[in-house]
Parts: C-alpha cells; sequence; structure tokens
C-alpha cells in the first residue's frame, strides 16, 4: 500500500535483465520458452519464481510475461491457486517456492567450499523444516560493482544481509548470495564450558544440544579455569578423535549469577555491551525542547506497568465525548515516549539500536535496545517529570467503532506510576493511598472506555488462543525459585486494546499521507498447514471449511467448540501450530491474528526499532519538527525490516533457550524421580512432554515406549503400537521420569512411565489402510535414540 521511491526488486536501479538471461546481479539460468503476451502454464510459473526471485511480486510477473487485460486476472487466480495448494507461500512483498530462501535474507557464514569459497546459511531456519539451506557468497572486488563505492567484504564468523539468488550448478549450493553489508563480525566462534583435564589443558563441553566435546591443548587455554564460560575456535580437525580447540576469551564462570543468560546472549551474538561512542552519546544527551511541541502538562495521563518495570515507554488517559454528534461516546489518549528525539538517523545511538533491533528479556536480566539514559531517564514517562511523547487521541462511538483520530507531538507529565495489580485492586473495591483520589476521575473512565473499544474488539473477533505464559522467578542467586501463571487480569486487556488502536491509527496516518513506513503484518495459514489441521481435527469431529479466505474468527469457532473438553489444550495448540509467524514488511498485508488492514507498531520504541522509524515516519509526514524520516531511511525499509525481524527471532529462540537451561539447571538434582506431564508434541522419532508446573518440555525417544512397534499418524497427532494398538496422543496426560538432565544445553530426556492408552478406532483403522502412503515411521526396540530436538 505504500509508495516506495525506488523499485524494491531492483536495489541498484538498473534496468532488468530478458526474461531468460540473467541480470548483472543474478547468475545465468537456463532459458524458459516463453511466448510474451500469452498465460504461462502453471509449471512456466513455479519455474520463473524460483529462477527470477527478484521478480515474483504479481505487478513483476504480469510485466515479465507481457500480461494484460484478462490474463492479469488469469495470472491473480492461478497465484491464489498456487498458494492454497502450498505450491507458493507470500513473503512480505513477493512470492516464494515453500522452503525457499526470500530475496533478501540474513546469513551466517559458517564455512568455505573446496574452492575457498564462502557458505552461509540463514541466521533463523525453522526446525520443522530440516537443515537450513547452503548459500554460496560471491565477494566483489574492494572497488564495487561498476567501480562504484566500496563493496561490503566478509569472511568467516561474520553475520551479512544479502541478495538470494538461485545457483546455476545444481551440483553445489542451491543458492548464491551478493552481500548487502555486513551486520556482525566474527562470529566463528563456539562457546562451550572449560573442564580441566589431569596432567593440564582441558575439554570443552558444548552448549549446543547437536554441539561435540573439543580437547584444548594446555598451551591453549587462555587463563581459562574449570568451569569458565569460554569462547574457542577450532585449532585443528583430523579424521580420528575430537576437534582440538583454543581459547580465544573467558566470558565467566558459569557458577555465577546471570551466567545462563550470557550462554545465550554469546551463542546467539547478540550485542550487550554499548560501544563508548554511543554511551557518550547518550550521556551528552539533553532533555527536550518545547520546539514543534504542544504543553499536555495538565492532561492526567498515567503509565500503568509490570511492577518491576524500570522504563515506562506508554501512558493513558480517557473521558467521555462532550459531542453531541457522538452520544455515549468516548475519547481515549495514548501518549508514548518521544525517543525520535533523541535517538537520530545514522546517529551511533541509532546505528547501535538498528544492530540490536529490539530489546532481549531474559528472567534474570534484560539487554536493552538503548542506553539506560535513553530508556530509564530521558525517554521513561516517569510520574511527576516532564517528558516529550507522540500522542494520538482516539475519537470511538458508543458502539466501540473508531471515529477519527489526530496526532500531536507533546511535552506531558505523568500524574501517576501504576502496576497492573494495582490498578485493577482499585477497580476491584480495594484502592490505596495512591489510586483512591484518582479512581472516580481516572480509572473508572480509563475502563469505562475499554468496555466501550471492547464491543469493536468483539465484532472484529481477532484470533483468541488460550495460551497461558509462565513466569520463572528466581532467587537471588539466580536459580529456579518457582514457575508461576501470572493471572490475566483486565487491566492487561485494557492497555492491549488501547495499545492495539494507537498502532492502527499510526499506519491508517502514514498510509493516507502516503509515508513510507514499516508495518507488522501478519499472514493466514497456509494451504498446507490448514490442511494438516482439518485432518487433525477431523479426529475430534470437528470440522475446519476448505478454502484460502480463512479469517480469525473461523479458528475462533474451533476453539469454542472445544473450550470445555479434554482436548481443549491440544486443540489450541494445533491452532497456534497451523499460523504464520509475524514480521516487519514495507508492504502491508495486513494482520491475520488481529484481523486488521492496516497495523504498524508505534506503542514502544524504547525496545523496538520498528517502532522508532514509526516514530519517525509520523514526524516527517506531519511537519512535527526534528528527528523525522530520512530518504536514505525510506529507502531502506524492506532492508531494515528483513534485519529486525531476523533479530525478532534471535531474541524469542535465545529468551526460550534460557528458560530451558535454567530448568534443566534447576531438575538437574532430581534424576530418576516422576513428574506428571502431556505430551505436548508427537514426531516419528519420539515424544515431547511437557511439564505444566515447571514450564519445561523434555524428550522421550521412540526406541524407550516399549517392544512394540509404533507407528506415526500426523492426522492424530499420534504414535501407536502396530501389535497392542496402545499408543499417545496430543494432550494426553502422562507420568515420565526424568532419565537425563544436560542444564548446559537444556535438555531433558524422560522415559514415559504411563501405559499407552488404547487408540481410537480411527487409528487402527490407519494402520491397515496402507501406512507407508502416510509418511508414518516404524522404530524397533534399541534403535538408536535421536540427539536434540527434532
Amino acid at each position: 500500500m505504500s509508495r516506495i521511491p525506488r523499485d524494491r526488486t531492483n536495489p541498484a536501479g538498473k534496468r532488468p535483465g530478458k526474461i531468460g538471461r540473467a541480470g548483472k546481479d543474478a547468475p545465468a539460468v537456463e532459458p524458459l520458452n516463453i511466448v510474451h503476451g500469452a498465460l504461462p502454464s502453471r509449471e512456466v510459473i513455479l519455474r520463473f519464481i524460483a529462477d527470477h526471485p527478484q521478480k515474483a511480486s504479481k505487478r513483476e510477473l504480469a510485466k515479465a510475461f507481457g500480461l494484460k487485460g484478462d490474463n492479469r486476472v488469469e495470472l491473480k487466480h492461478m497465484l491464489q491457486e498456487l498458494e492454497q495448494e502450498g505450491m507458493l507461500q507470500k513473503n512480505r512483498k513477493s512470492l516464494i517456492r515453500p522452503g525457499a530462501l526470500p530475496p533478501v535474507t540474513v546469513l551466517d557464514i559458517t564455512t568455505r567450499d573446496k574452492d575457498g569459497d564462502l557458505i552461509g546459511r540463514p541466521a533463523e531456519w525453522p526446525e520443522d523444516q530440516g537443515v537450513a539451506p547452503a548459500v554460496s557468497i560471491r565477494q566483489q572486488s574492494p572497488a564495487g560493482r561498476q567501480g562504484k563505492g566500496k563493496a561490503p567484504v566478509a569472511g568467516l564468523g561474520d553475520r551479512i544481509l544479502a541478495k538470494i539468488f538461485p545457483a546455476v550448478d545444481r551440483g553445489g549450493p542451491a543458492y548464491t548470495a551478493r552481500i548487502i553489508k555486513v551486520i556482525d563480525r566474527r562470529r566463528g566462534a563456539s562457546m562451550g564450558v572449560f573442564r580441566t583435564a589431569p596432567g593440564g589443558g582441558g575439554r570443552l563441553l558444548p552448549i549446543e544440544r547437536r554441539g561435540e566435546e573439543m580437547v584444548i591443548d594446555p598451551d591453549f587455554t587462555g587463563g581459562a579455569t574449570d568451569g569458565d564460560l569460554v569462547e574457542v575456535e577450532i585449532a585443528r580437525l583430523g579424521r580420528f578423535g575430537l576437534p582440538r580447540a583454543k581459547v580465544l576469551s573467558v566470558v565467566g564462570s558459569v557458577g555465577s549469577e546471570k551466567a545462563i543468560s550470557m550462554i545465550a546472549i554469546h551463542a546467539h551474538g547478540i550485542p550487550h555491551v554499548f560501544p563508548p561512542a554511543v554511551i557518550a552519546e547518550a550521556d551528552a544527551a539533553k532533555p527536550a525542547s518545547m520546539s514543534h511541541r504542544e504543553d499536555w502538562r495538565d492532561v492526567p495521563l498515567i503509565t500503568i506497568d509490570p511492577a518491576d518495570a524500570k522504563d515506562h515507554d506508554d501512558a493513558v488517559y480517557a473521558e467521555l465525548d462532550p459531542s453531541p454528534d457522538n452520544p455515549g461516546g468516548v475519547i481515549v489518549t495514548v501518549a508514548i515516549a518521544d525517543v525520535s528525539w533523541y535517538v537520530r538517523p545514522n546517529s551511533p545511538l541509532d546505528r547501535e539500536a538498528l544492530k540490536r533491533g529490539n530489546s532481549v528479556y531474559f528472567p534474570d536480566r534484560v539487554v536493552p535496545m538503548l542506553p539506560e539514559r535513553i530508556s530509564n531517564d530521558l525517554c521513561s514517562l516517569k510520574e511527576g517529570v516532564d517528558r516529550p511523547a507522540l500522542a494520538v487521541r482516539m475519537s470511538f462511538s458508543g458502539e466501540g467503532r473508531k471515529n477519527g483520530h489526530t496526532f500531536h507531538r507533546i511535552m506531558m507529565k505523568s500524574a501517576a506510576k501504576l502496576s497492573y495489580q494495582q490498578a485493577q485492586a482499585a477497580i476491584d473495591g480495594k484502592p490505596d493511598d495512591q489510586t483512591g483520589p484518582m479512581l472516580e476521575s481516572i480509572l473508572k473512565p480509563l475502563w469505562h472506555a475499554y468496555e466501550v473499544m471492547k464491543r469493536g474488539r468483539d465484532r472484529r473477533q481477532p484470533l483468541e488462543l488460550d495460551m497461558p505464559e509462565r513466569k520463572i522467578l528466581l532467587k537471588p542467586d539466580g536459580t529456579v525459585d518457582r514457575v508461576v501463571v501470572p493471572p490475566r487480569l483486565d487491566a492487561h486487556k485494557l492497555i492491549e486494546e488501547m495499545m492495539i488502536q494507537a498502532n492502527v491509527c499510526a499506519a491508517e496516518t502514514l498510509e493516507k499521507k502516503r509515508q513510507p513506513l514499516i508495518y507488522r503484518i501478519h499472514d493466514g495459514p497456509t494451504l498446507a498447514k490448514q490442511e494438516i489441521l482439518r485432518e487433525f481435527l477431523a479426529t475430534l469431529g470437528i470440522s475446519l471449511a476448505k478454502g484460502g479466505n480463512m479469517r480469525a474468527n473461523n479458528f475462533n469457532g474451533i476453539l469454542a467448540k472445544a473450550d470445555g473438553t479434554p482436548h481443549q489444550t491440544m486443540v489450541n495448540e494445533m491452532v497456534l501450530r497451523s499460523q504464520s509467524q509475524a514480521i516487519y514488511g514495507p508492504e502491508n498485508i495486513g494482520h491475520f491474528g488481529l484481523n486488521l488492514m492496516k497495523y504498524a507498531h508505534f506503542t514502544s520504541p524504547i525496545r523496538r526499532y520498528a517502532d522508532l522509524i514509526v516514530h519517525r515516519a509520523l514526524v516527517g509526514s506531519l511537519g512535527f519538527g526534528e528527528g523525522g524520516i530520512t530518504p536514505d531511511e525510506e529507502a531502506a525499509l524492506d532492508d531494515i525490516a528483513a534485519e529486525i525481524s531476523t533479530f525478532e527471532r534471535r531474541a524469542m529462540a535465545a529468551e526460550r533457550e534460557t528458560v530451558d537451561r535454567l530448568i534443566a539447571h534447576h531438575l538437574s538434582g532430581r534424576v530418576g524421580e516422576e513428574f506428571a506431564g502431556r505430551v505436548s508434541g508427537v514426531t516419528k522419532s519420539g515424544l515431547f512432554v511437557a511439564l505444566p508446573d515447571y514450564g519445561a518440555d523434555g524428550f522421550v525417544p521412540i526406541s524407550t515406549l516399549g517392544t512394540d512397534y509404533f507407528i506415526y499418524d500426523e492426522a492424530h497427532q499420534a504414535l501407536s503400537g502396530e501389535r497392542t494398538g496402545l499408543g499417545y496422543r496430543l494432550g494426553d496426560s502422562v507420568t515420565v521420569k526424568l532419565a537425563e538432565a544436560i542444564p548446559l544445553a537444556g535438555a531433558l530426556r524422560f522415559e514415559m512411565i504411563s501405559e499407552g492408552r488404547e487408540m481410537p478406532a480411527a487409528v487402527r483403522s490407519f494402520h491397515k489402510a496402507g501406512r507407508r502412503d502416510r509418511g508414518q515411521v516404524r522404530k524397533k526396540p534399541g534403535t538408536r535414540p535421536p540427539r536434540g530436538r527434532h
């Protein structure tokens, strides 16, 4: 929807090459037999998209094949059919083959081929898609393309942003890549825990589930002592025996507080130390002026956050709409910290923020996107302190429909800092000394406004998954105390809905101004995932309509049917697995889960770079003074969106792995004990079993389930014995014994104590109806158990 001021599929601005012949960026490919102006076959379209990923949008395809009029309409229908059949999937503005790399990808350079060329792999790759594809990196001449500028040069261990092309040589990697820029240098080092060995030297114990031990010679210990977390590089690989490594640096003792999160920080290359230039710029920052600002310091905006929050980037206020044209309506004001005033484009602060992409939250620490001077001080909407902000005033009808909104650049002064629990207690009739005086004037109007907005939300019907979030509480020494499920309060829902509507307003305003921006986009589930879900639901007697025009309320109907049944948790998990992952992109495809057509992250610029870009776009397009978006940023939105989407996945993986390691460490002294669990995943290799009381899961290898032949039934999400008919399904309550805990890798291995239950008749008939056509697997006892997650 947004107008990007250049051809995003051709960053260099060069004229594309002819069809069937590579452009200057791409390798040559075998020509296609194309009749210009004639509708191509499905096979030709698929081949063209595979060979020309940079031209894989509907508009570029029509242009490439010379299609006009009815043929363009037919092309659109054909592409929709290919999507519904799982032959194509959307990636921001492009179409790609399932499992294919998008045209712009973040790669980690991991090795060299026999000719010495660099080989990279995607920095983030879904586990359920197998091994990440290899990509051959093409280095350019030092003078750059066509001798203009300086070409980026990368080496082993670097993380790069790259343009992806299909490879010509089918005997090597499936892709080649051209470096757009180097994101991070020297990521080739491995991490592990150093253990001393008799006679000097030691061993490196891996911190990754698929890692292997290494030998460290006495001359290469780098001063490490037993139990130190160290960074190493491989010194020598032999044909026999373990690899030998050299210690590059000592990170710290794994027995120290916060060591567990440091493993994830280093393993994922998350920047956690601010360079001196960044700290200097932050320390030199002065309070914002009143230039181009409205004075809203008398508006009683308040912040409502977690009790332990150290930064406050959003404040809210609500009142009845005095307009006679809007009876029963409300006006809701959301004010967001004006980070764009302090973090200017291409400054040291800005470059470091983009490098991080977002703040990362661990149970024992936060790795912030911005230095504390900015995030916890100048941009934090502290109670009773003047703070700059961008505010949006939204008018809603009594039925919860948004009538309109306006943006303002303001100076505000928060009237109160409340916690969710504190605000909720006041509404529930237990105000304290702080909330009592503001109950009638501030809190009750906020809750009334939420009730009005909720009518609109209920009518919109976003996806309503019931997946409780667990929180780990730590002891003073950094180890696990207990795992809790915090209650979901109306105070949480109030802030969430007001932030969602503010994000909608940001996207709508920027689109109306024809201003390029970064959207938060969420595609609907692919036809292939829908079919897997449909087959599974059929085993429970729940139907899912066929067709590519699924909406969030279709899934809500399914969840409602499962509510209160023994299958409730299982159905929620399967619906969640069917969904795509939300990402950032400069081209709008809407947000499926929220059931919104226009959505952009605006409300958390302290902790998300995407929100900072949206703030700059609003400042620039609305004439709000300094700190607006620049033409260079507008031209780079595609690359920025790709980077921050990758960094978001990096943060999620690091946070998840840290929780796994903490729980594995917590349970490591309880090997041999039995636990109540629930089957949370069924694979060809075995069962994943979750421990609800601990927020962790472990693996039961199929080889340990018993003496029967076990058959994997994907449709029923079951492993069942061929001879006995007994087995296990997703969601089954089971008892398991902890057989092994590996804290450094965050891995738990269980043995099944519960006997399998009798499988439904549909599963038994599945055994007789041609098992090999369904992709099931049979495992004999004694089969070597798999390593790591699958």
